[in-house]
């Protein structure tokens, strides 16, 4: 059976959709192709992030951003977008959804903190759904 596949996408894929495929990537063990790109991706990943992370045991610290192609759209079952806008590319049958989270750029590690819960939070929600 074909992994299901998950592409998370904000503007700089340097907080939010960074944290988002790790968690993915760590409560699925690896049963989930997880994909992250921004629209405008950054130089690096949001510092605040990496140690918000870190704080719960998942290691962000080798992760680079990704620009958002089309072809990761048309290989991903869901495209989870996270104020992306209307930069990301729309395909017939693909789910999308969109997390209206708060950006931790330029944010510090306690700013940063809340976001990272609630976006466990869905993230659990999400392989409950794609892992029967």
């Amino acid at each position: 059976m074909k992994k299901p596949s998950v592409l998370f996408v904000c503007v700089h894929n340097a907080g939010r959709s960074q944290m988002a495929a790790a968690y993915l990537t760590t409560l699925s063990d690896g049963t989930i192709e997880v994909r992250s790109a921004g629209s405008e991706p950054a130089e690096a990943v949001n510092p605040a992030a990496v140690a918000a992370m870190a704080e719960v045991g998942i290691d962000m610290s080798a992760e680079i951003p990704k620009v958002l192609t089309t072809d990761a759209v048309r290989e991903s079952d869901v495209v989870i977008t996270m104020g992306c806008g209307d930069t990301c590319p729309v395909f017939p049958g693909k789910r999308y959804e969109d997390w209206d989270l708060a950006d931790p750029a330029g944010q510090g590690v306690d700013a940063v903190r809340p976001i990272r819960d609630v976006i466990k939070g869905r993230v659990q929600a999400l392989v409950a759904e794609l892992l029967p």
